[in-house]
This record gives structure tokens, C-alpha cells and sequence, in this order.
């Protein structure tokens, strides 16, 4: 089988790293596999697996794709495709029918739309839900990555129930474990320093870290802390504004991307996801893999499945700053045991996602003579 993943590009970020880690799954299981991108100049370009074949469309936009992306198609004619990002997700769909290729075609929803589909701007965000409606019955399975988010999209786009499969990221795999014992020097981290609260995500509206540090200066006046966010984006200025004026220069660290997280998930005494909104959020599911205790907001979607209600870690509504404050010092003073946090995090380890997308391919006839025929019968229903 041939497998071709489809994504924008390679930039930094969790449906990209999902993407990834199924592309090297996929390679150890024996299929061939092309990563296909609108354009491979990006910081990821180091992490592609190995085995790993890169076809890079070379667009900066991904409707300047298309064309290749058609050309492409029609030459290597993948089993399968599974493409991430809703606007990803349309251009492959129009790609696909313009082609006239038969290929089973799955495409990913990582986040909830209800709420990313209302924060959205421009013209070509406004048109995603109607494109959406109107392309995704055309896939031959639609795949978000938690039930809330898959509720989301039945609801707004239209789509049946029985038509989403919910299929949760693949987070967990040995070589994230094998990082989260990589030494970390860095003197906040030493023995005796005050506890260090954590967050990771890009600095954007989404992840509302101006909710995060307004907590965190509640946190302050009743105990010693760190505050460490890393990641970078288009917010820093702004929140690193916010930190000058609430006079916590000393005490909140803003060091940017950093190659390895784990290991600061795994020495932090409690991470915190304050985000926005999310489909399902990755990075909360590592921090529970390191045994670190977390504290997330109550946003759609996601938390609420991966702490089941809260029975791994504290749940507080979407930009509630004392509620979140609180939530904090809570888990500081009576931190939950690190070893049960670990095994709620293995739960989602990535060979339980790869089975499951590959339950979706194996529909699919493996024989080129099964396949012409398909392709013989999809012309027939187009020509009456």
C-alpha cells in the first residue's frame, strides 16, 4: 500500500509533529509513504522520518498547490490519502475529483470548529464552513481527534454521525520517554529553586497566556513561583508587555521554541493549559506522560476527555483568572502521584491511532485488478 499524508507545510506545531509520527508508523509497518507539502522550507524539514519520501509542491499558498498537487496524483497514484487542516483538507478533496483518481481519501479536523471557525478572519476563513458542507461527504471517511470535536463538526458542518470517527492523536511513543530523561541544565530547574509552573504552545489568542500570567501573579502573592512558557508566535510582545507591568520580569521565562519539552514536563512541578479552545490537545496528554500534574481549562475540545472530568487534573473555565489561580496552588500544595498520571498518558500511545487508521484503509482492495475496477465503476456513476 501507498500512503500519501497531505499538509500544508512544515512549520511548528502539533497537527504537523501528528503528521509525522504517523508518516514513520506508517514506514515501519512496510507501506510506502510520500509526505506531500505546499511547501517544505520549514523548521520540521529536520524531523522527517526516515524512509520518508518528501514532495515538496513548492507554493507558497496552499491553493497554489493545486495544480501540482493534481499532476502529482494523477502520476503516483496513492492507495490512500489522509490530509490535515480543513482548508487543506478542501483543496485535497477538489484535487482528488480534478484528478480522476480513485484513492481512498480520509481527511482530519484537529481542532474544535465551533469556536476556531467564530475566531477566524479574512475572507478566505469566512468560506471554510460553507466549502466544508459542501466538499467533506466527499471523502470517503472525515476523522477528528476527540468526540467533542467531532460533535462540533456533525453539528456545523452538517455531516451524519456515522460519517466522523473520532481517532485521538498519536502522542505517546518511546523516543518521547527516552527525551523526558534527557538532564535538563537550567538553573530554575536545581533542587532547591521554587516550584516551576509550565505551559507549551504557540504565543497566540488560542492558548490566552494572558489568562496564564495574571493567574500566575495571583499565585505569587501567596507563594514562590516560576512561570515558564515555551514556544514562540505574534503575542510576544504583548505578553511579554504584560509581564513588565505586572512587575514579574524576574519570575516569568519566555526562552522560545526549545527542541526537547519533555524534559522540562518532566522536572515542572505542574503544567498548565489555558488555552482558548483546542480539538485535542497534544501537548496535555505529554505533560501526563511525564508524571507531571497538570491543570487545564474546561475548553472545547479535548481536556475534559483526556482528564476525564478531572479525575487526572483540576478543570476551570476558559479565562477565569482566579479560578485558574487557584487551580495552581491547589495542585503545588497537594501535588496527585506522578506514577498514575504516567499511566492515564500511555493511553494514548501511538500504535492504538495508527490501528485504527489503518482499520479505515484495509476497506480498501490491495490488487491492482480490484483497484481498476473501482476505477471502472466511479467513471460508469460519472457518466450517468
Amino acid at each position: 500500500m501507498k500512503i500519501s499524508l497531505i499538509m500544508p507545510g512544515l512549520t511548528i506545531g502539533g497537527v504537523e509533529r501528528v503528521m509525522l509520527e504517523l508518516a514513520k508508523s506508517f514506514c515501519k509497518k512496510g507501506i510506502v509513504v510520500d509526505l506531500v507539502v505546499s511547501d517544505a522550507s520549514g523548521p520540521l524539514k529536520n524531523a522527517i522520518p526516515s524512509g520518508v519520501q518528501v514532495i515538496d509542491l513548492k507554493a507558497r499558498r496552499v491553493l497554489w498547490s493545486f495544480p501540482r498537487l493534481v499532476k502529482y496524483l494523477r502520476k503516483c497514484r496513492p492507495d490512500a490519502i489522509i490530509s490535515a487542516k480543513d482548508y487543506q483538507n478542501i483543496v485535497v478533496l477538489w484535487a482528488v475529483k480534478f484528478s480522476d483518481v480513485v484513492t481512498k481519501t480520509i481527511v482530519t479536523t484537529h481542532i474544535d470548529v465551533s469556536v476556531d471557525w467564530k475566531q477566524s478572519k479574512g475572507l478566505k476563513s469566512r468560506l471554510i464552513p460553507y466549502l466544508v458542507r459542501y466538499c467533506y461527504p466527499w471523502a470517503d471517511h472525515v476523522v477528528t481527534v476527540s468526540q467533542g470535536a467531532r460533535n462540533s463538526l456533525a453539528k456545523i458542518a452538517g455531516l451524519p454521525m456515522e460519517k466522523i470517527k473520532v481517532i485521538y492523536n498519536p502522542v505517546l511513543t518511546p523516543e518521547l520517554l527516552v527525551k523526558a530523561d534527557e538532564p535538563l541544565d537550567h538553573p530554575w530547574f536545581a533542587p532547591e529553586e521554587p516550584p516551576v509552573v509550565l505551559s507549551v504552545g504557540r504565543l497566540t489568542e488560542q492558548k490566552d497566556y494572558t489568562t496564564l500570567i495574571q493567574a500566575f501573579a495571583l499565585v505569587r502573592k501567596e507563594r514562590s513561583a516560576r512561570l515558564m512558557i515555551l514556544g514562540d508566535g505574534e503575542d510576544r510582545p504583548k505578553l511579554e508587555a504584560l509581564v513588565q507591568e505586572l512587575g514579574l520580569e524576574g519570575e516569568v521565562a519566555l526562552p522560545g521554541f526549545v527542541d526537547n519539552p519533555y524534559k522540562y514536563m518532566k522536572r515542572a512541578k505542574v503544567f498548565v493549559l489555558s488555552s482558548k479552545w483546542e480539538g485535542l490537545p497534544t501537548v496535555l496528554i505529554e505533560a501526563l506522560a511525564c508524571g507531571c500534574p497538570v491543570v487545564s481549562t474546561d475548553c472545547p475540545s479535548g481536556p475534559a476527555e483526556i482528564l476525564e472530568g478531572g479525575k487526572w487534573g483540576p478543570l476551570v473555565p476558559v479565562g477565569d483568572v482566579h479560578s485558574l489561580a487557584k487551580a495552581i496552588l491547589q495542585v503545588l500544595e497537594r501535588p496527585p502521584d506522578r506514577e498514575l498520571l504516567r499511566k492515564r498518558g500511555l493511553e494514548f500511545h501511538v500504535e492504538r491511532a495508527v490501528q485504527q487508521y489503518l482499520e479505515l484503509l484495509r476497506a480498501y482492495p490491495n490488487n491492482p485488478a480490484a483497484r481498476r475496477a473501482m476505477r471502472a465503476q466511479a467513471k460508469c456513476r460519472k457518466a450517468m
